[in-house]
């Protein structure tokens, strides 16, 4: 990246994946070239900022960020409930904006349409242009296809068509108008959720390994950690990387292969020590769908059960092409306990 400009990158949200991102970006050599002119910051609600905050956990976490990161600015905002207006004005400053402030329940619906809208808006009326990684950090969107079981990614597939122009009208002309650089950077699931109980396909407790689809159906998994990384990678040296969708994945694995892992570092199939496989095939996830529709988990093993879009062929991913190397399944599975 070219320093004879200071460049100015906004995190959005300073939760796991924020805190990932920008020690991703606090790392990258970019910022500790004798060159740099970099500068972070992070937007995060008014309420949580040092001198509106008495929680010792948010003000040791800003501190961190401030002293340890180099956060420069700390920028109010609730992009759940704030409008596009708002938001407008707060994206317009900056050069580059990273979302890492999650979906789904965590805010209402149409918020990441909302803050991608006013991502544009603030390149079109401010005349800067802007590199934009929105929150994609998950599944390839267009292969899945709109109406899969987890609705929930419909609204990142809306997200993607605003960036490349669609939408309505009054969309267009904004995104005709905005000099935006989106990256899309799809990296599957986060590799903790693998392992959650919850999710059912990897249960410790139980000493139970499931499959969703069948045993060579794959997924890409990634921790957050590298996520920020490569996050910090492609916005700071994007080389040819530009209005696109890019994949990462720290791991690509089929679930006979996430269980052969488990039972590695497990114990393996001796008597009192194996752990118990079951299938969870399509049909079956479909039925337990049919019976309880609102359930997230099932929505999103239903997906990957289908096996589309969940994983990413490792050759194409932008760490390998660099020569990044990132966290398997086996290292994280090694520095695991039961």
């Amino acid at each position: 990246m070219s320093q004879s400009q200071p460049i100015s990158v906004l995190v959005i949200g300073a939760g796991e994946l924020g805190t990932a991102v920008l020690e991703g970006l606090a790392k990258h050599p970019e910022l500790s070239s004798p060159n740099n002119r970099i500068t972070l910051s992070v937007m995060i609600r008014a309420a949580s900022i040092d001198g509106a905050t008495t929680d010792p956990v948010k003000q040791r976490h800003n501190a961190y960020l401030r002293d340890k990161l180099g956060v420069s600015r700390f920028v109010p905002g609730d992009v759940g409930h704030d409008s596009v207006e708002t938001l407008t004005a707060a994206f317009r400053p900056f050069d580059t904006i990273i979302g890492c402030a999650g979906f789904g329940d965590a805010f209402p619906a149409g918020t990441q349409l909302k803050i991608s809208r006013a991502v544009l808006r603030s390149a079109a009326d401010g005349g800067k242009k802007k590199r934009y990684l929105p929150w994609q950090w998950g599944m390839d969107y267009d292969a899945i296809g709109t109406g899969s079981a987890q609705d929930l990614f419909d609204e990142q597939l809306q997200v993607r068509a605003l960036l490349r122009g669609g939408g309505s009208a009054e969309d267009e002309k904004i995104a005709a108008e905005a000099a935006v650089d989106w990256v899309i950077v799809s990296t599957g699931l986060f590799m903790s959720f693998l392992f959650r109980a919850d999710f059912g396909v990897v249960d410790l407790p139980a000493r139970t390994v499931r499959c969703l689809g069948t045993w060579d159906t794959e997924i890409s998994v990634t921790t957050p950690r590298d996520i920020g990384v490569m996050a910090a990678e492609i916005a700071l040296r994007p080389v040819s990387i530009s209005n696109q969708v890019v994949y990462v994945a720290g791991d690509t694995v089929s679930y006979g292969r996430v269980a052969d892992l488990v039972e590695e570092r497990f114990g393996g199939p001796v008597a009192g020590e194996g752990f118990r496989r079951e299938t969870w095939d399509r049909e079956f996830l479909g039925q337990r769908l049919d019976e309880a529709p609102g359930d997230v988990m099932l929505k999103y093993r239903g997906c990957f059960a289908e096996g589309r879009g969940v994983a990413f062929d490792m050759a194409n991913t932008v760490n390998k092409q660099r020569g990044i190397v990132l966290q398997d399944v086996r290292s994280y599975l090694g520095e695991m306990e039961i």
